[in-house]
């Protein structure tokens, strides 16, 4: 089922998501409707925050950059195959030299900046079978990894951009709060009632 996206401006979107463990209620459900949703969305990362649930679990799927002409061939190939659920991940190390990209959020349409990261990560996390992994990932794949992790962090890329482009981006940011956005998937927007 292709479940709505929170937009920018949902509460949802600031806290720090909590861990699960196997009982927790239709778990595989939801992540089949998480990839649903992502995919229907052209996205290649969906955290449960950007769903209306406050937990640490998040999804990558990273096969459309596996046809990006720009990369080399050993990264397309595994880009391409690089599809994985996260569950009570946790960032262990970032290294390498940071490097700009421009991202995008599904909770953000039609914003797209700058965003510096570092190259490596070692992440720890559970998978959807709650086997426990630990893995150093680098490149395209790891910045998807970081945009993703910083979801259930409460964090958005829009925190990682300069003050000047913040105050730029002021007034459509407020617009997507608002509803005042187009997007080709279904989004929920805040409303003022909303604790």
């Amino acid at each position: 089922m292709i479940l709505p996206i929170v937009a920018y401006g949902d509460p949802v979107l600031r806290k720090v998501g909590v861990e699960i463990d196997k009982n927790y209620p239709n778990l595989a459900e939801l992540i089949e409707n998480m990839r649903e949703t992502m995919l229907n969305a052209q996205g290649v990362g969906l955290a449960a925050p950007q769903i209306d649930k406050s937990i640490r679990l998040f999804i990558v799927n990273t096969t459309p950059f596996g046809e990006d002409e720009d990369l080399d061939e050993v990264e397309r190939t595994f880009l391409a195959n690089f599809d994985k659920v996260f569950i009570n991940a946790k960032i262990i190390k970032e290294e390498g030299d940071e490097w700009a990209f421009t991202e995008g959020c599904l909770s953000i349409p039609d914003i797209r900046e700058d965003v510096f990261r570092q190259s490596k990560i070692t992440i720890e996390y559970l998978d959807e079978n709650f086997e426990k992994h630990t893995e150093v990932i680098d490149g395209l794949a790891a910045r998807v990894i970081q945009h993703e992790y910083d979801h259930i962090e409460g964090i958005l890329f829009t925190d990682k951009i300069s003050s000047l482009k913040k105050r730029l981006l002021k007034k459509k940011l407020e617009n997507i709060s608002k509803g005042k956005v187009n997007a080709d998937y279904r989004m929920k927007f805040p409303t003022l009632k909303r604790k």
